[in-house]
């Protein structure tokens, strides 16, 4: 539970949308600032490993999709089951233990205290350290290309909309249509312009980036089809929000 400036008693829950991320769960939990979270929620994506199996014995909240039904789909039922659990704030987090949980904390208080109602942790701080620690310099290319891109439409200045570590307020969630969204990986671009066509503010804050063999990445195929997908639903924003929404 999270207490405001204005002792107000904020419900935090942390969402893992996992497949194939049995090496990676326990050093996420370790890291994540239990003090600030009331419940982790692990929804399983069909796994053929023993992810579901190690979230259990780590005391999650877990849910099992009994087909794979992608990242998007994973994604809906973290929400859902997140605003039926009575969240106030809902983190978003890859629980490949590319992104560091540590931070949390920062995210939840600039939420809570009022200052955003979206918080992103953002990777890109500069070209040299990305590449550095790992991220395959194509993937680091089209994540710049696609931001500038997708900026220079919504009117916006953010260092990275591709990032896998959110953190929203409840209302934000319930005021968009994210049910309607993709399966697929488009789904974060999908939100993310939603959101903007709905005016919440936006804030960021830097993350390490941390890319290493057990941490989950999609392939060059993969990444074009999410970069396509990313591209025409930013010219569906720019002609028709509506339909975003």
């Amino acid at each position: 539970m999270f207490r405001t400036r204005k002792n107000e008693e904020l419900k935090v829950i942390i969402v893992l949308p996992a497949y194939n991320a049995e090496k990676t769960i326990r050093q996420t939990v370790k890291d994540t600032p239990m003090q600030y979270v009331d419940e982790i929620i692990l929804v399983d994506d069909f796994s053929s490993d023993h992810t579901v199996e190690l979230a259990n014995e780590l005391g999650l909240t877990v849910r099992q999709h009994y087909k794979n039904q992608g990242y998007g789909a994973n994604q809906k039922t973290c929400y859902n089951i997140a605003l039926e659990h009575g969240a106030d704030i809902v983190i978003m987090l890859h629980p490949d233990y590319q992104y560091d949980p540590s931070l949390i904390n920062y995210y939840i208080e600039f939420i809570g205290n009022g200052y955003f109602d979206v918080m992103l942790g953002s990777r890109i701080r500069s070209r040299k350290e990305a590449l550095a620690c790992g991220m395959p310099a194509y993937k680091y290319f089209f994540n710049r290309m696609l931001s500038i891109f997708e900026n220079i439409v919504s009117g916006l200045n953010l260092s990275e909309w591709h990032t896998g570590m959110r953190a929203y307020r409840r209302e934000v969630l319930e005021s968009i249509n994210y049910m309607r969204n993709s399966d697929d990986f488009v789904f974060d671009s999908q939100v993310l312009f939603q959101i903007v066509a709905k005016e919440w503010k936006i804030g960021e804050l830097p993350v390490p980036v941390r890319y290493f063999d057990e941490a989950s990445s999609i392939n060059f195929i993969r990444s074009m089809k999410y970069g396509i997908g990313t591209v025409l639903t930013a010219m569906k924003y720019l002609f028709n929000r509506k339909s975003l929404l």
